[in-house]
């Protein structure tokens, strides 16, 4: 289903903005990585078709959740640029990323269990400690907090 040039589903980029509460520069961005897509009218304005509010929420949804841009684009890359993404469409996007949320939500209720631990010893108890690393092995397998956190 094609959009008329005319058609009331184009908005202009302080309309997406408004009614996506994000900055007019915000679409712009997205709009240079590949998130989301303009047309240019006769006067080269932009506009965006109505369904950007879906993914302009979509995206600022993932970034909540931790999730890179890169791998937003990805996911938006699949879904159909000539038309709004279906119902079937997005069904399918959350199929595919089923995994890594639920491996994500392990990830942060394991953070939330242990975190609670370290705050409440004050970081004072080093023998008793899950986390301590004598030798400094632990630098062995790269950067970062590698007992809490594991790359999704």
């Amino acid at each position: 289903m094609r959009i008329a040039e005319d058609h009331p589903a184009w908005l202009k980029p302080r309309e997406v903005a408004a009614r996506a509460n994000v900055a007019v520069s915000a679409l712009r961005y997205c709009e240079g990585l590949g998130l989301i897509r303009s047309r240019r009218t006769a006067g080269n304005r932009r506009e965006y078709r109505r369904d950007t509010l879906r993914l302009v929420a979509f995206i600022k949804a993932s970034q909540k959740l931790g999730i890179s841009l890169e791998r937003i684009k990805a996911a938006l890359d699949d879904l159909p640029h000539d038309q709004p993404p279906t119902t079937r469409d997005w069904a399918r996007l959350a199929r595919e990323w089923r995994s890594d949320l639920d491996a994500r939500v392990a990830q942060l209720t394991a953070l939330r269990d242990n975190l609670a631990n370290c705050i409440g010893c004050g970081f004072l108890s080093l023998t008793a400690c899950p986390y301590t690393n004598p030798g400094d092995v632990l630098g062995d397998e790269g950067p970062g907090a590698r007992r809490l956190l594991t790359e999704l």
